[in-house]
């Protein structure tokens, strides 16, 4: 930490923050003595806050006194500052509660995780279904439908069934597909999809080959099937709270003492594109299942121009080694983060202990007061 990043700086700091957060309006130093009976000068704290202004923490919008945090003085505030917040135990009775009403339905589950997080936080949400940590292929059937055509039916490990059709150059008894059938299940059976790229690669280079040219292709087929399927899953976003987030300030000019509606309108068209397609939000699924704990980042953190103005909390959840999901919160960088963060965290390990007691994993039911 600078030197000159002083005890009563970073107060002042916590203190500008936590007031816009709340008001949403610039925060000038009279109201922070006034509010707060700090034992320095209206004066002294518009130095410190030019000082911060400086350090590139606050900023000022237009000509007003006030100052407003900066994507870096939000960082600080959430790695450094914020005060560590949990939910009441009332309002984690009450979400238990709801859960336990739709025990065993998972769809039930994503949309009431979203609903939950949206109404808890008062912003957006975004949850997506839990799918297997590394997909596993279990099988496949070819099914003769025509001399030259054969369905394939594979069948991956968490149940998942693809088809699709292929057409031969030159047809196959019934009996000559049961054997490559056969044949694939051996060498396949079990291996997660780069176990089974591996072996694309392995028969190329063998002589002879173990695949022959038809069982080569519908290798071949299932890795592009398995790859589609990641691609598809991670495309699967419930959402919910575009009526929370629509009534922050941010959305509304008049409550922020803006004139520019436009800017406004802007707002609202870019978060229901977000939301609606995905866009933006695609790039953080991996990157927050491979991390543990509660992932923040923070307006000009996204490597999208799109995501430039909003900051997204989100949480891995699920069953170690077997599947893991995604959920979490997206608003305006003016985001009440200790109660998305405490609403993220409790959410995602309320979700993993459901998906541990469905998968027969003992459960440890979060206790966030804890």
């Amino acid at each position: 930490m600078a030197a000159d990043f002083t005890e009563r700086r970073q107060l002042i700091l916590k203190l500008v923050v936590q007031e816009f957060i709340e008001t949403a309006v610039p925060v000038p130093s009279e109201a922070l003595v006034r509010k707060y009976g700090l034992t320095v000068s209206p004066a002294t704290v518009r130095n410190e806050m030019a000082a911060l202004e400086e350090m590139g923490y606050l900023t000022h919008l237009h000509t007003s006194a006030g100052r407003v945090p900066t994507d870096a003085g939000y960082r600080f505030f959430v790695e450094n500052l914020m005060d560590r917040t949990t939910l009441l135990p009332s309002e984690q009775r009450m979400i238990r509660h709801q859960f336990y009403q739709v025990r065993g339905e998972l769809d039930q589950w994503l949309q009431l995780a979203g609903a939950v997080l949206a109404r808890t936080a008062q912003n957006a949400s975004v949850v997506t279904p839990p799918r297997a940590e590394q997909l596993h292929f279990k099988h496949l059937e070819l099914v003769s439908i025509h001399d030259t055509i054969v369905l394939v039916v594979i069948v991956f490990q968490d149940g998942t069934i693809k088809q699709q059709t292929l057409t031969l150059e030159t047809a196959r008894s019934p009996e000559e597909l049961r054997r490559s059938s056969a044949q694939i299940n051996e060498r396949c059976a079990d291996s997660t999809i780069e176990r089974i790229e591996a072996l694309i690669t392995e028969n190329r280079q063998q002589h002879p080959p173990f695949f022959d040219e038809l069982e080569q292709q519908v290798v071949e087929l299932i890795v592009r099937a398995a790859h589609q399927y990641n691609e598809q899953i991670q495309e699967q976003i419930y959402s919910d709270g575009l009526i929370e987030m629509f009534s922050q300030p941010e959305f509304i000019p008049a409550l922020i003492k803006e004139d520019n509606t436009g800017r406004a309108v802007e707002r609202m068209r870019r978060a229901l594109e977000i939301l609606k397609s995905g866009r933006g939000l695609g790039t953080l699924i991996p990157q927050v299942l491979a991390s543990d704990g509660v992932q923040v980042i923070i307006g000009g953190e996204h490597s999208t121009d799109e995501m430039r103005e909003y900051s997204v909390v989100m949480a891995r959840y699920g069953v170690d080694g077997t599947v893991a999901g995604v959920l979490g919160i997206i608003g305006p960088t003016r985001m009440a983060y200790p109660r998305s963060i405490s609403t993220v965290r409790y959410i995602s390990l309320l979700m993993s202990d459901l998906l541990r007691e469905l998968y027969g994993v003992e459960t440890r039911i979060y206790d966030d007061s804890a």
